[in-house]
């Protein structure tokens, strides 16, 4: 007696192979049996002209701690995903041990009424564990909160006693069940971080089977810089990278990704071990802060946003040489291409979903110091969608053999707290995109290629060896999907839209979605790095 039979369904096992007709048996959690398989179950769903896929394993995700707030995932699970790999761009929810750490989750926890507490990666996973969740959680240790435990928030070199207090930290949280290092070098404090010092760090992670994952230095004019500088990292520290969210920004964006592309196929040809994810949009989401020069963030948000007022001149004729020297996709302008997507003040909610140009002809303010007075306002908590990248950028990377799939977003509803501001729909729609619009409709990479950048590929990133491919004894954590009907729905302007042709998904063998939408099943698992069921392969 099986829990579940997906009979006659279409199997993409995750390994690129073609399709082939099976019926797929769950039991205990797990896949039971693949093939003519016969035996009563106590439900039997059928697969005809559908296509059943490993769960899709979200290689850069934000979703973090937030969990804790709605445990659900829902715009992450609806698309297929089932599990996410966190503590992105240099920052993770743990360890929190600076003074200004310790406030922001003291702050964060009772903002949104969690309880709980936490310090290091351990006691965040603990944490996390004692909750149901609805998706596979797994995440790495950020540099940022490494520096700051060391170093600070104050843009200055780290002393050799710092490093090695950094690398212990690191250390330690591979012990605890982090899966590796990530940095965020468009970000303080990592970005204040040398290319030794990181270097350093990585080692710390590499006899621990750990990974490198870089949001790079720089993704417009140094490009091939920001990339070199990952390959180093990943080759003197002795770790697999990983390049977050590769692209290109501006006019002249194709003919540098074109060279990084191949940047890092010599790179592999050599033997490193490096790949690259993306989100299969043309637009990018981060803070209005990074706008700002490096020298404003030294010292952390404070220190910011008293710079806001007393260099305020200075900061417009730098926003202004900005503007008139960053000419974006087809010759857009700089504040035209760039949209609140969510504040935290009451005051400026109406801004969501404009652009900066639109936000400064309401103020009758220049672009630039609406800039300034809504980080001001808005103690430095500006989100934004910018509309920076061509579309053959990212058809180029997709096509690409070492490129996987990421939304690069944190869970979001629709319903709550999690439904409000105007996020990139990326949060609901980036893998049901690529099947529909990217497969589908324009064929662009293959559907079973495709399939194994979602799956098996990054699964073999993170050294996971009973999750990503549909094998007897894996963990059943299946997406069945109809390949005719797959599509994101999710817009700029809507970005709260559940995708369509999601059919079922499976969370360690539980049913959590049915007809792409939630059973209310939450069979999420936390997973640690020192696990049995993950090592490098």
């Amino acid at each position: 007696m099986f829990d579940y039979l997906i009979t006659n369904v279409s199997v993409l096992d995750g390994l690129g192979g073609p399709a082939f007709n099976a019926n797929i048996a769950i039991s205990a959690g797990k896949i039971a049996a693949i093939g003519n398989v016969n035996g009563r179950a106590k439900r039997i769903i059928d697969g005809d002209g559908l296509v059943a896929a490993p769960g899709f394993i979200d290689i850069h995700s934000h979703t973090d701690a937030g969990l804790l707030i709605d445990p659900t995932a829902q715009s992450k699970l609806t698309q297929g995903i089932t599990l996410e790999v966190c503590g992105n761009c240099g920052f993770s929810p743990a360890p929190c041990l600076d003074d200004a750490s310790r406030s922001e989750l003291d702050n964060w926890r009772e903002r949104h009424g969690i309880e709980e507490n936490w310090r290091t990666t351990a006691e965040f996973l603990s944490v996390l564990e004692s909750r149901p969740v609805g998706v596979n959680f797994v995440t790495l240790v950020g540099h940022s909160n490494l520096r700051a435990a060391s170093v600070g928030l104050a843009d200055k070199e780290a002393t050799p006693e710092d490093i090695e207090k950094i690398k212990l930290l690191a250390a330690e949280a591979m012990r605890e069940g982090a899966f590796g290092l990530s940095t965020g070098l468009q970000y303080p404090p990592s970005c204040f971080g040398s290319t030794e010092e990181i270097v350093q760090v990585a080692s710390a992670v590499a006899p621990f089977g750990g990974i490198y994952s870089s949001h790079i230095r720089d993704e417009s004019n140094a490009l091939a810089e920001a990339v070199e500088e990952a390959i180093e990292i990943g080759r003197r520290g002795g770790v697999p990278v990983q390049i977050s969210h590769l692209k290109g920004y501006g006019n002249d964006s194709p003919e540098k990704t074109c060279a990084v592309l191949e940047m890092i196929e010599d790179a592999r040809r050599s033997g490193l071990d490096v790949t690259a994810d993306q989100y299969p949009y043309t637009a990018s989401s981060t803070g209005l802060s990074v706008f700002l020069p490096k020298w404003v963030h030294d010292g952390g948000d404070e220190a910011m946003l008293g710079r806001l007022r007393t260099h305020r001149r200075e900061l417009i004729e730098y926003l202004e040489y900005l503007r008139n020297k960053k000419r974006r996709v087809a010759d857009a302008g700089l504040w035209e291409s760039v949209r609140i997507s969510s504040v935290k003040s009451e005051a400026n909610r109406q801004y969501e979903g404009m652009s900066v140009v639109g936000i400064s002809r309401v103020r009758n303010a220049s672009p630039e110091e609406t800039v300034l007075d809504l980080l001001y306002e808005e103690d430095g908590a500006v989100s934004i969608v910018h509309f920076s990248q061509w579309e053959g950028d990212v058809v180029a990377v997709m096509r690409s053999e070492f490129a996987m799939f990421g939304t690069d977003a944190s869970a979001r509803s629709t319903t709550g707290e999690l439904s409000k501001g105007k996020p990139h729909p990326r949060s609901f729609g980036s893998f049901p995109r690529v099947l529909g619009r990217y497969v589908r409709e324009q064929g662009v990479i293959p559907l079973e290629k495709a399939i194994r950048k979602m799956t098996s590929m990054p699964a073999r990133k993170l050294g996971l060896v009973d999750r990503g491919v549909l094998r007897e004894g894996n963990w059943a954590d299946v997406t069945v999907f109809d390949p005719d009907e797959v599509i994101d729905t999710a817009t700029y302007e809507h970005p709260h839209q559940l995708a369509k042709g999601i059919a079922f998904v499976f969370i360690n063998g539980q049913l959590a979605v049915e007809n792409g939408e939630l059973t209310g099943v939450l069979a999420g698992r936390v997973l640690r790095r020192n696990s049995a069921a993950s090592r490098r392969v």
